[in-house]
């Protein structure tokens, strides 16, 4: 009887100890497992907040600039005093008063004229110089053409009776003219005498001599002339020079 009773209390003491055992083994790796788990947590939160892209930084303000070169919250530079205030844009544009060209009245010559010779059927032994005006800007026939045919050494003369009232202005493209008579009273000097070619000078605005380049012209066939004959001033109207 005390035999088995002390096989009871043995056993029950024996499934007592395994019992509390068991439960210290069950506490001691719960609480390692939440320690470890605990540890984790923030483990995983850093590594998260460092997987994170970092804030986006504002990027500074950019100064955006016009057509015409200059910043739109940028003052225009001060004129200066000598009048050098050409701004970079106005230098790379190049913009600005372009030159004007020269538009200067000169003197009719060869250089900015054409010269022709005509036959006329009125009045008789006459013949028609007509000048025109090629260049770019207006130009004064002064006084009278000064003419010489062929070899001839002395200019033939000039009917000052012909003297218009004012200088003979030509704009481009206008013509004047200058009447020739080739002979004078029949019997009055030397026989006349053909010519084949004229030179026409151009007057100066002083009245001495002649300007610019002269031209050469062939005369129109049977042209004969004397020293009485005579070529008028330059006129605005052809009429005005075959008068006379």
């Amino acid at each position: 009887m005390r035999s088995n009773r002390t096989r009871t209390t043995t056993f029950a003491a024996t499934a007592l100890l395994a019992a509390l055992s068991l439960t210290a083994c069950g506490s001691e790796n719960g609480t390692s497992e939440s320690a470890k788990a605990g540890s984790a947590a923030p483990a995983a939160h850093q590594a998260v907040k460092e997987s994170r892209p970092p804030a986006a930084t504002a990027a500074p303000e950019e100064k955006t600039t016009d057509t015409g070169g200059t910043s739109k919250d940028t003052a225009a530079p001060p004129a200066r005093s000598d009048g050098k205030n050409t701004t970079d844009a106005t230098k790379r544009t190049g913009s600005g008063s372009a030159t004007k060209p020269d538009r200067t009245p000169v003197t009719c010559d060869g250089g900015n004229t054409r010269t022709a010779v005509t036959t006329v059927s009125r009045p008789l032994n006459h013949l028609l110089l007509t000048l025109t005006n090629t260049g770019d800007r207006t130009c004064y026939a002064y006084y009278a053409p000064g003419l010489r045919f062929d070899d001839a050494q002395a200019a033939f003369p000039v009917l000052d009776d012909s003297k218009p009232q004012a200088v003979v202005t030509l704009n481009p493209g206008q013509s004047a003219y200058a009447g020739i008579g080739l002979t004078g009273e029949p019997g009055a000097g030397p026989s006349p005498r053909e010519a084949t070619r004229l030179q026409v000078h151009f007057s100066a605005r002083s009245g001495e001599g002649s300007t610019g380049t002269p031209v050469s012209l062939t005369l129109p066939s049977d042209t004969y002339w004397d020293d009485n004959g005579f070529v008028t001033y330059w006129q605005t109207e052809m009429a005005d020079a075959l008068t006379y």
